[in-house]
């Protein structure tokens, strides 16, 4: 079974930055495709960022294209988040994924979700 915890939410202001951090429990961690995802108030979850097994190919949401890097460390077994250039629209819950299927698109199918951790982003 994979488990995955986000950690490094927090209130942040406009303009500034924060990096999330997602561990995994499984033995395998470099086997799998990784993604962050986010979901506001009243809206649906939507993909943010996904990297490949790895670490090759990146893929982003065009809101968050040019301020937002994923990478991962396969040796701790662990995905990250780098948020620049924060707006209040990037305000939600952000929740980490992983998916064993390496071929499948990093934007979507992934089969294990971490609890979530908070965003607010202040005007």
């Amino acid at each position: 079974q994979v488990q995955l915890v986000e950690s490094g939410g927090g209130l942040v202001q406009a303009g500034g930055s924060l990096r999330l951090s997602c561990a995994a429990s499984v033995r395998t961690f470099s086997d799998f495709r990784l993604g962050w995802f986010r979901q506001a108030p009243g809206k649906e979850r939507e993909f943010v960022a996904g990297i490949s097994w790895n670490g090759d190919s990146t893929n982003y949401a065009d809101a968050v294209k040019g301020r937002f890097t994923i990478s991962r460390d396969n040796a701790k077994n662990s995905v990250y988040l780098q948020m620049n250039s924060l707006k209040p629209e990037d305000t939600a819950v952000y929740y980490c994924a992983a998916d064993i299927r390496t071929w499948v698109n990093l934007r979507f199918g992934y089969d294990h979700w971490g609890q979530g951790t908070q965003v607010t982003v202040s005007s």
